[in-house]
């Protein structure tokens, strides 16, 4: 143990441990814990009892985590320790990076280490840390949260646009990509008219390449509607889905969109028969393309 609990050396003969479970009652059913754990927690509740903040306190909650990297409270406790014994933060971003590697969908740890950059000003390592995250895993909710607020919050912005192109091109259907791309010129640049007709083409080649992609079609089409402008606004977009249904793409993706468009021109005739193609493509959500071609009626 890291803390010296059970050492020789009597480092904690002055502290009086508080035996697990914390209270006088007989549990209803007893939990196994084993005498490290005991140990650790029995100390560690009491040294949280008195206060104490010191750098044998400090390691004594590594030892803790060690045990239990979900223990809010002893994260908690750590953070106050190192606030008022000012240690050097560095070693604690490498503590924590290396939780990170073990565990990287705990949220305790990328809480610590976001409340640990707030203490030293110092985000310089996180885009690194973040790549290396969801390297390993594309869809880690936590790397990509702690990936935003450091770009959000020191305004890091400079290659991501780069970076995104990196993964799509590794993974056109990346759905976590598209999305931090929207993200990205969200907080960015915004999305003025031109923004949207270079990002509908940036869309549309994936697309093409990949037309039964539910993600590149889902970030196309949500540009369009988040800005509230019309799908028939946008030729080069517009052809590339007529030429699309030309060569018979049997892609549903495709054909809601298609759909939509048939529906800002007032075209409900069109649209009726692609409903109907729909209710076969995409036999799943029959009911609802059933839905929507009955509300043609109203319209």
């Amino acid at each position: 143990l890291s803390s010296g609990i059970n050492a020789e050396y009597g480092e904690w003969s002055d502290v009086t441990p508080i035996p697990l479970p914390y209270n006088d009652r007989e549990p209803v059913v007893q939990i196994m814990y084993s005498e490290r754990f005991k140990d650790v927690y029995s100390y560690m509740a009491a040294i949280m009892q008195n206060k104490e903040y010191s750098e044998r306190a400090l390691a004594l909650t590594t030892d803790a985590i060690e045990l239990n990297t979900a223990n809010y409270t002893v994260w908690h406790y750590r953070r106050e320790i190192l606030r008022e014994i000012k240690l050097h933060l560095e070693s604690e971003m490498e503590f924590t990076a290396s939780v990170i590697a073990d565990q990287p969908k705990n949220y305790q740890v990328w809480h610590h280490r976001r409340c640990i950059i707030e203490m030293s000003g110092d985000a310089s390592k996180e885009l690194e840390l973040t790549e290396e995250t969801l390297t390993k895993d594309a869809k880690n909710y936590h790397a990509w949260d702690h990936r935003q607020w450091v770009l959000t919050q020191y305004k890091m912005w400079d290659r991501e646009l780069e970076y995104i192109d990196e993964l799509l091109r590794k993974d056109l259907r990346n759905n976590s990509a598209w999305n931090h791309r929207y993200f990205v010129i969200d907080s960015t640049t915004g999305w003025s008219r031109g923004t949207v007709e270079k990002e509908l083409d940036y869309a549309a080649a994936y697309i093409s390449k990949a037309p039964n992609n539910e993600s590149s079609w889902n970030y196309a089409t949500g540009i369009i509607k988040k800005q509230s402008m019309k799908y028939t606004d946008f030729s080069n977009f517009k052809e590339l889905c007529r030429s699309l249904h030309a060569s018979n793409m049997p892609s549903p993706f495709l054909m809601s969109t298609l759909a939509e468009m048939y529906i800002e021109e007032e075209n409900s005739t069109a649209a009726s028969n692609i409903f109907e193609k729909l209710k076969e493509l995409d036999s799943i959500r029959v009911n609802y393309w059933s839905y929507r071609q009955k509300q043609l009626a109203t319209c």
